[in-house]
């Protein structure tokens, strides 16, 4: 691949995404390689990850054990935080022993809001849950608002929208990581093919830094390509949910992300979740 061809992108329609890529979309960062953008839900993106689709790619950071060896995690534009982890909800409240072998929808069962659901379940629900569903995530509320499944692991702008579905938060998955590790909430996470080379992945990761810095300095240029796409269309909430998943991590991942990756991945391989890492898994080239 030569620097003038576009590379192909797969993101959420979710705003955080959409205002992250925006500038780099619409081809307003200078000298970077033009992209071809493809909308698709976290659970869509993992698979393709995993059949080696696209070049570049925003993906769960709990698929990273299964797709390292074919791509380089990216130190930029990803989802991490604090106070901004999944939620379970359900219709009535309760406490973790309410799951007992309950049916629970879940966005991806290789998502990292599924990651740390069951590092909590192990903790908290006594005997474990029952049936696991895979829904996209826009669906789950309502699924668990009409019975279809007893609880729902939600993610994204629905920490902000769950009450006008009348549902309660049982849990925060979030709260539990941060109060068990002090790690900020590793989520979402941007990779790249490692056939590109390590001069396009680096030209690359300058490119979605410098598209992050252009959305902080002018936020109302990506305000149509935000609620063009996003599924929860009130401004207001799109606003809450930049505020909460854009930070100083999706700038630069810096150590305190890194730790917090590495931590929950060598958690989650101690617990036979996923398949440990090499020690040299996450470098970037």
């Amino acid at each position: 691949m030569t620097l003038a061809e576009p590379l192909s992108i797969a993101f959420s329609p979710c705003p955080n995404d959409t205002f992250v890529f925006e500038a780099w979309a619409h081809g307003r960062v200078p000298d970077a390689v033009p992209p071809t953008v493809k909308f698709a839900d976290i659970d869509l993106t993992n698979g393709m990850a995993e059949r080696g689709e696209l070049d570049v790619l925003k993906v769960s950071y709990a698929v990273l054990p299964w797709v390292l060896q074919e791509y380089a995690l990216l130190p930029c534009g990803g989802a991490l935080g604090r106070g901004c982890g999944p939620l379970v909800l359900t219709r009535e409240p309760g406490d973790g022993a309410a799951l007992s072998g309950k049916r629970v929808a879940v966005p991806s069962e290789r998502s990292t809001a599924y990651l740390l659901f069951r590092l909590w379940a192990a903790a908290e629900v006594p005997g474990g849950v029952g049936e696991i569903v895979v829904l996209p995530f826009h669906e789950i509320m309502p699924a668990v608002r009409d019975g279809a499944v007893d609880a729902g692991l939600v993610i994204h702008e629905a920490r902000f929208t769950y009450q006008r579905y009348g549902l309660h938060k049982l849990a925060d998955m979030g709260e539990h990581w941060e109060a068990t590790t002090g790690l900020p909430i590793p989520l979402g996470a941007i990779i790249a093919k490692r056939s590109l080379g390590a001069g396009t992945l680096r030209s690359l990761a300058a490119t979605i830094s410098t598209s992050v810095r252009m959305a902080w300095q002018d936020p109302e240029a990506s305000k149509p390509y935000v609620l063009e796409h996003a599924q929860e269309m009130d401004p207001a909430v799109a606003e809450q949910h930049i505020g909460l998943y854009v930070n100083e991590f999706t700038e630069k991942l810096g150590e305190d992300g890194y730790a917090a990756v590495r931590g929950l991945l060598t958690r989650a391989a101690d617990e036979g979740l996923v398949p440990a890492l090499g020690p040299d898994a996450l470098a970037f080239p």
